[in-house]
């Protein structure tokens, strides 16, 4: 199962892949791997670990995405990750933030190559679960015809088998995160390059897929494909049929039916102690381009927050659910 759950994979996404948003993800779709947000190595040998990883067992299959620099530091927390029970430990050598260039990774480890190996061999040492790596195609003015097969050749030289290439460039000078994702081209042909060869990595393209025929159509070359922010803003999109991928029958016919299954989720988080908007805030394009969709997104942004309790929480999500319910 989990050998080719990366067929479609859900982005790393700080502040939104929590444990709510995998939660409700997994729902809409059984075979898709998820990710955590990126958690830094540092964090995950000294903080408060029950914080940083613990998940609920229906997100398997999971993987645990890494940042850091430090080999040892990052093989202490792989073996942690793994203990936890994950299924995949990644390392992160994509992101393009100010915080991550500053503590020497995410994407300005394309520029150290040799550092990276030396990460990743450590890693795999002290793992009995896979390693992974999400890359860039580059950074800056390097060259990404160069720099892109030579840094695929040395993980596969330390033992990597599978990494994920998000098609563009990173600008660690003059672009905001944001502008990361946006700005800079997407090289799809490079990417696609890179699959003729290297044959034998199982490699997934990752960077503006924002439809599931896109995902066929890069399945045609590539093993696998990453979705991010479509995957979030436009879940059902991305996500609600994608379990025909491996073959299988989606969960829900329609998203309907998947909010209606989010109602006893809620319910229990409720219980817990839990807030609306902590889940419902990962749900506001559930309708994305349906009917009642902008009602919904306002009577849970407008509602969510101010719920004090259960009973006018599950009001408001039940306010939520009569702006999509065709009308009798």
């Amino acid at each position: 199962m989990l050998d080719q759950a990366d067929r479609l994979s859900v982005a790393p996404m700080m502040d939104w892949t929590d444990r709510a948003c995998r939660g409700f993800h997994r729902l809409l779709s059984r075979r898709a791997l998820l990710y955590t947000e990126m958690v830094t190595a540092q964090a995950v040998v000294h903080g408060d670990r029950g914080k940083l990883l613990d998940y609920d067992a229906a997100e398997h299959p999971l993987a645990l995405q890494l940042g850091g620099s430090d080999p040892a530091q990052l093989a202490e927390a792989t073996r942690i990750g793994a203990d936890w029970g994950y299924d995949q430990i990644n390392l992160n050598v994509g992101c393009p933030s100010d915080r991550v260039q500053s503590g020497c990774f995410g994407a300005v480890l394309m520029t150290r190559p040799e550092l990276v190996a030396d990460c990743v061999a450590a890693m795999i040492a002290a793992s009995p679960v896979e390693v992974t790596v999400k890359c860039r195609i580059g950074v800056d003015d390097q060259d990404s015809e160069t720099v892109l097969p030579d840094f695929l050749r040395r993980m596969r030289g330390v033992g990597v088998r599978r990494v994920t290439v998000h098609a563009r460039k990173a600008w660690l000078q003059g672009l905001s995160p944001r502008e990361n994702r946006e700005i800079p081209p997407l090289d799809y042909p490079l990417v696609h390059r890179m699959k003729a060869e290297f044959p034998d990595l199982h490699l997934s393209i990752n960077g503006g897929i924002t439809s599931l025929d896109q995902v066929r159509d890069h399945l045609r070359v590539m093993d696998g494909v990453m979705a991010g922010r479509a995957a979030y803003h436009q879940p059902w999109d991305i996500l609600g049929a994608a379990d025909a991928l491996w073959g299988d029958a989606p969960p829900f016919a329609d998203p309907l039916d998947a909010a209606r299954a989010m109602r006893d989720r809620i319910d229990a988080h409720l219980a817990a102690g839990g807030r609306l908007h902590q889940i419902t805030r990962h749900m506001l394009g559930l309708f994305h381009g349906r009917p009642g969709a902008r009602g919904w997104r306002r009577q849970l942004s407008e509602g969510a927050s101010r719920a004090t309790d259960t009973a006018s929480a599950l009001a408001v999500y039940d306010a939520a659910l009569a702006e999509v319910m065709a009308p009798a």
